[in-house]
């Protein structure tokens, strides 16, 4: 009697092979990228595959879809891109690990194509200086695919007799013989998939200790500063800088609490012992380095200084409050020769370079026109974190952060405008953009539902380097009312607010605007945050009970 053909009712051969053969090329994969993981260590860790294609994805991705990124993702925007990229990942090995069940060279090549492209992501971003980054991806294709490739073999169908019962000594007329029985080699897959899959696990395990060890230098060096005195400290905050209304922002924003938007999908880790700060360009008699020693023996200036966020929405979260310490960075532009255009200068922009390979560009005049534009060293009393840019960062109040605040800077360049379009200009963002004069509602909150009677409505209003005049606050669709202000610190921090209102049994809409010193009204005018910063009047709706 004839059996069951290979895959049908006999054991299911076709369905076991396929879901053997998706195995093998997952595994392929995690192999490919624990071996990355291992040599990145080696070289750098920015060299690695998933950090170096994620780069690569970020500098492609249009400026609209970052923006819309950020909206929703906030801060754990790079934490969804690399596990989208370690899914997809792991989707394009598995179909590789199906094609090697009929193609075991094709599979295999595939395996390698995705390491040469992930070495080409390494070896083309902005901040790779050798073709050695190429070396992680391209190594861990070769261990993926030869991976793949074992195991395939693992999985080649053969033919084997089937145990048929043997003709009587005269012979059967008619009889017809068993043909054989297709099988694959299963014990020697689980024990080459098993000890693949430890492997692998071992192999990733390592390379994430050497990389987070690979930190522990910068991470010394930072526990070594002691700040200096600032020759010229910030004067304390004023007494009623903050108003007693629960669910108010904090007057200084805390470095754990304080916004990051950037592009690193790894936070650099710079030693400070070996950093250094190349100054040089158009218009610059002197070009000089300096090290972070250097600064540290310079006068030092302390200020408190609000930072937004170019992204930020009307009523959003990239605005935070801080004490900063640094150099002031007129003052050693100055003594490298430079001149600001308002003067004769021949340079108008100031491109300052990031180790990450971002490039931010600042109009020299508002560097070198009296603001506090300084070279930071300390956030709130202690030396920057990494994720704030730590050994040292840029900041000129008065301008989004995308034209201002760069961090882990270690190089300025004097140009122009007309000679260079720094990374996201060429993504077609303004040039040049100071900060909009905006408001907005910290409480009550969206949808709450306060109690009829007495409610504080209260939050906080900014226009870096012009100050806030006045603010007001409307109730549905009635007269606009004057805020109680918060006493200043500065033109360059925020300013918080309050304002009692007799709210009434019902849904209504509170609208919030502010006036800065120069008598600007925050207009009502909607607008993206592209290209130049989001505007409009932050409103919330609430239903009193």
């Amino acid at each position: 009697m004839r059996r069951g053909r290979p895959g049908g009712p006999r054991g299911g051969t076709d369905w076991w092979r396929g879901a053997a053969g998706a195995l093998s090329g997952a595994l392929a994969g995690c192999a490919a990228l624990a071996v990355a993981e291992l040599l990145s260590a080696a070289v750098r860790r920015e060299a690695g595959p998933v950090v170096a294609v994620g780069g690569a994805a970020i500098d492609r991705t249009p400026a609209a879809v970052k923006d819309w990124a950020i909206r929703q993702f906030g801060t754990n925007d790079k934490l969804v891109l690399q596990a989208g990229i370690v899914a997809v990942l792991a989707l394009l090995a598995v179909a590789l690990g199906l094609v090697a069940l009929r193609h075991r060279v094709l599979g295999a090549a595939g395996v390698l194509l995705f390491g040469a492209i992930g070495a080409l992501a390494a070896v083309t971003r902005p901040d790779s200086t050798s073709p050695v980054d190429a070396l992680p991806s391209l190594v861990g294709g070769v261990a993926g695919a030869a991976l793949l490739y074992v195991l395939a073999g693992r999985l080649r169908v053969t033919a084997e007799a089937d145990g048929a019962e043997p003709a009587d000594a005269a012979g059967s007329a008619g009889h017809s013989e068993e043909p054989p029985r297709a099988t694959w080699d299963r014990r020697g897959f689980i024990v080459a998939a098993t000890a693949a899959a430890a492997a692998s696990a071992g192999v990733g395990a390592l390379g994430r200790s050497l990389n987070a060890a690979g930190g522990k230098d910068a991470v010394a060096s930072r526990d070594r500063i002691r700040l200096p005195a600032p020759a010229s400290a910030a004067p304390a905050v004023p007494r009623g800088a903050q108003v007693r209304v629960p669910g108010v922002s904090s007057f200084v924003t805390s470095a754990a609490d304080f916004y990051r938007v950037d592009t690193a999908l790894v936070v650099p880790r710079v030693n400070a012992d070996s950093w250094r700060l190349r100054i040089h360009g158009k218009g610059v008699g002197r070009p000089t380095t300096v090290s972070f020693a250097d600064l540290l023996r310079r006068e030092l200036i302390e200020r408190d200084i609000t930072l937004t966020c170019v992204s930020n929405e009307v009523g959003g979260p990239y605005v935070g409050n801080a004490r900063w310490i640094g150099v002031r960075l007129a003052d050693l532009l100055a003594e490298c020769g430079v001149e600001p255009p308002a003067k004769g200068g021949p340079a108008d922009q100031l491109v300052a370079r990031s180790v990450d390979g971002m490039t931010l560009g600042t109009p020299v005049d508002d560097v070198m026109d009296g603001r506090d534009a300084m070279l930071a060293l300390g956030m709130n009393g202690r030396p920057l974190p990494f994720e704030h840019g730590f050994p040292v960062r840029m900041l000129v109040p008065g301008l989004y952060g995308y034209v201002s605040a760069c961090k882990w800077i270690e190089d300025i360049e004097l140009t122009t405008f007309d000679a260079y379009d720094p990374y996201w200009v060429r993504r077609d963002w303004a040039r040049e953009a100071p900060v909009k004069t905006q408001s907005r509602i910290d409480t009550p909150k969206p949808f709450a539902r306060p109690k009829a009677g007495t409610v504080m409505v209260a939050g906080v209003a900014w226009a870096q380097h012009r100050g806030i005049d006045k603010v007001e606050v409307r109730v549905d669709d009635g007269p606009w009312r004057t805020a109680d202000l918060a006493a200043e610190a500065t033109r360059d921090t925020w300013r918080q607010w309050s304002f009692p209102w007799k709210a009434t049994p019902g849904g209504h809409t509170l609208t919030v605007r502010a006036t800065d010193r120069t008598g600007e009204v925050q207009t009502e005018k909607r607008t993206r945050t592209i290209p130049d910063g989001a505007s409009g009047r932050h409103a919330v709706v609430v239903t009193v009970d």
